[in-house]
């Protein structure tokens, strides 16, 4: 099997189970009971949000543990504006962009729908990115927050959200960028990316299902979505996950140092796939930014198939990868991604997406490439709705 479906998750790194193993076995005490035992998973949890802090170029002060990605960017979209609006009534408005992850985008609407918020969408070109001229249009002195990813999970576009970030910060609104899929491919630097509020996940890059954290710049208003204990600094109660806190610090760790020189060899190999695909299947289309893209997705559109169709052949192949966005799997509606970049129903409903981890090798990507060639041309010869 060729697995090309890391974007929707990874697997876990034999150093992160080495790492957690003993918060979940020997040291499993509670980390806010005053007992030895409780005070190994204080210690623990510690010096993962150090480490973690480290990662970002933050304070440690400044990350909230989550149970994942989703969660993150809930905290932020509704805790920051809520906060906001609750200091000052006028600010009623969020500003997210056209391409972002349905946890962005469902927490907007629940503001809109449950507390009367103005949701305002910025376009994206064809390429799925966000200008700053599309972002300072939409702007007003209402906005409480702006949202925009810094990769996108689809097709793999990379926003710049520096320029981005310093556009809201002029006009004084927080800018939060969900980084889920830019964790171990993009530098993470909160300071030189200039966000309010950064959203991570764990299983995208090695930890396993059920981690992630937030950062919150010092003095940003929050507003938490979960009460009780008031662990996390009052931001998010909850007996802290101190085995998913280790993992996830270990995974960034772990990502950090060879950060650029992953990205630089496997931006490479996507591209040679790349020019193998579209070589090899005519019509191919690929979709999202042509350079500012993460090194690790490779998104086509195959006009004439069904995109689900070509998921089918390829497995039957040993080549695993997805439609799109692991969040709608099950669906049958096009991309929502896809139609904001333009791109027609009919065509986004054959969209195929391939994502890669740093193991991924050049030979596995030419395997897959001459599969890419069989499945689509299987497709096309029997039908584009055909189901083997």
């Amino acid at each position: 099997m060729i697995f090309l479906d890391a974007a929707a998750t990874t697997p876990v790194r034999r150093e992160v189970v080495e790492a957690m193993w003993p918060y979940l076995s020997g040291d499993f005490g509670n980390p806010s009971s005053h007992h030895s035992l409780g005070d190994a998973a204080a210690a623990a949890l510690a010096g993962a949000r150090e480490a973690t802090a480290t990662a970002l170029g933050c304070r440690p002060g400044e990350i909230v543990f989550t149970a994942g990605g989703t969660e993150a960017d809930n905290l932020a979209v509704k805790g920051i504006a809520l906060a906001r609006r609750a200091a000052d009534p006028r600010l009623d408005r969020v500003a997210i962009s056209a391409v972002e992850h349905p946890a962005v985008e469902e927490s907007a609407r629940y503001l809109e729908r449950v507390h009367g918020f103005g949701v305002d969408v910025v376009p994206v070109d064809r390429y799925g990115q966000v200008s700053e001229e599309a972002l300072a249009a939409v702007l007003r002195p209402e906005t409480a927050l702006v949202s925009v990813m810094y990769a996108n999970n689809e097709v793999g576009t990379v926003q710049p959200v520096p320029r981005l970030a310093a556009l809201a910060r002029g006009l004084g609104i927080p800018f939060h960028s969900d980084a889920v899929q830019a964790a171990g491919w993009l530098p993470l630097d909160v300071r030189g990316l200039g966000v309010d509020a950064l959203s991570l996940s764990g299983h995208k890059l090695g930890a396993p299902k059920g981690c992630g954290a937030l950062y919150v710049r010092s003095r940003t208003r929050l507003e938490p979505l979960i009460h009780g204990g008031g662990q996390e600094r009052g931001r998010r109660s909850g007996t802290e996950n101190v085995a998913g806190a280790v993992a996830l610090a270990t995974a960034l760790g772990l990502a950090g140092p060879s950060q650029r020189e992953t990205a630089t060899r496997v931006s490479g190999l996507r591209d040679d796939f790349i020019a193998e695909v579209l070589a090899g299947v005519p019509g191919a289309v690929l979709t999202g930014h042509p350079a500012d893209r993460l090194p690790s997705v490779a998104s086509f559109c195959f006009p004439g198939t069904s995109g689900e169709s070509v998921l089918l052949e390829l497995e039957r192949q040993g080549v695993i990868c997805s439609s799109g966005s692991a969040c709608a799997a099950g669906s049958d509606e096009p991309s929502p991604v896809l139609l904001a970049m333009g791109i027609g129903a009919e065509v986004a409903q054959t969209a195929v997406r391939f994502s890669f981890d740093s193991s991924v090798t050049a030979a596995e990507l030419r395997e897959a490439a001459a599969a890419v060639r069989t499945a689509v041309g299987s497709v096309r010869t029997l039908g584009p709705t055909s189901s083997h």
